[in-house]
């Protein structure tokens, strides 16, 4: 494993920094002394919640965080950010990160997720500059391969995201081989937390428990309850981020927990937690179901857990629990919050 040299900061560039992902792997860079950059989609409204606890001055002495606006679709840029950043270690998280959704816009999937590897990649090579790279790359590669999935596994893509991971997959192997690139794929199962995008099928049910709970929603609709995933935790997954761009020798792995759970385990976690019946406030809604399912993904990261020392932490009843925990703590504060500018405006009065 790298020695970090002394007196020295490394930095770090991470595309997709607002993310879920982006957001854990940030923390746990600035923690390890990192000087970390990231790169941010220009937006009309503020994107930035999951990381603004980490903003600093960036004109403060001493300040290690860093963003900047840019897209992937934007070469031009990318190099511009690549040359004067200098990165040791280039973190590429960035997607669309939404599988249904790329039904809906395959050709923008398409063009983000698969070139915009190709963009960084080749601004990296065109740079000069020597920094290793990491390719979020995903378990829906494996699509309708039987379980459990590892690094050998044939790849079935399912989906026009998962087509382009495919590609970008694809690309890193080819970077790598032609030009001697360290580059790496995390082939990542699927992964959460409490700041899972609300639109992921884990976090629609937490927030919905959550919100049933407290008497603010009565039904919850869902796709495809039998389909079944390994899920484990986010921030346990950045780690093997991380962990990836330490070693001697560039290879691709397989992070996962090796437990696979169906969307009705999640739901009949979830409701539990709080005393209530899943069946009593889920139906099924057919808009939720993929042109192409995918129906069962079980990672095999053996490969991972011998070469990187890395294992999953949290359990599937302590993440359902917590991301249970997270949403009715939100609740509780908004409510909080209403109380108090409910009073100031009495008091105003």
């Amino acid at each position: 494993m790298r020695m970090q040299i002394m007196g020295l900061v490394k930095k770090a560039l991470i595309t997709g920094i607002t993310g879920q992902d982006g957001s854990y792997l940030a923390e746990l860079l600035l923690a390890k002394g990192y000087e970390v950059h990231g790169l941010v989609r220009r937006s009309s409204s503020f994107n930035t919640r999951r990381i603004d606890h980490l903003y600093v001055d960036p004109h403060e002495p001493g300040a290690r965080f860093f963003l900047h606006y840019g897209d992937l679709s934007d070469s031009g840029q990318l190099s511009h950010l690549i040359y004067n950043i200098q990165p040791e270690e280039v973190y590429h998280l960035a997607a669309q990160s939404h599988v249904r959704v790329s039904f809906d816009m395959p050709e923008f999937t398409g063009d983000v997720n698969g070139l915009g590897v190709t963009r960084l990649l080749e601004t990296i090579r065109r740079s000069g500059i020597v920094t290793r790279f990491y390719q979020a790359s995903s378990s829906e590669l494996y699509g309708s391969t039987p379980p459990p999935q590892n690094e050998e596994s044939p790849m079935y893509p399912r989906s026009p995201y998962a087509v382009a991971k495919l590609y970008g997959y694809w690309t890193v192997r080819n970077y790598r081989e032609a030009y001697g690139l360290f580059a790496v794929n995390g082939i990542l199962f699927n992964h959460e937390s409490p700041r899972r995008g609300e639109t992921f099928v884990t976090r629609k049910i937490t927030r919905a428990v959550a919100r049933i709970k407290l008497g603010l929603q009565k039904k919850l609709y869902l796709g495809n309850l039998e389909a079944r995933r390994d899920w484990g935790y986010a921030p346990d997954y950045v780690e093997a981020m991380w962990l990836m761009l330490q070693q001697e020798t560039p290879q691709d792995l397989v992070i996962a927990t090796g437990e696979a759970h169906s969307v009705r385990e999640f739901l009949e976690e979830a409701f539990a937690y709080v005393g209530l019946d899943w069946q009593d406030y889920v139906d099924i809604d057919p808009r939720y179901f993929r042109p192409t399912e995918v129906d069962f993904l079980l990672g095999d990261a053996s490969k991972a857990r011998k070469a990187l020392g890395w294992q999953p932490r949290v359990s599937f009843g302590e993440l359902v629990r917590l991301m249970v925990d997270a949403d009715l703590q939100a609740l509780y504060d908004l409510r909080q919050c209403q109380d108090v500018i409910q009073k100031l405006s009495k008091d105003c009065k």
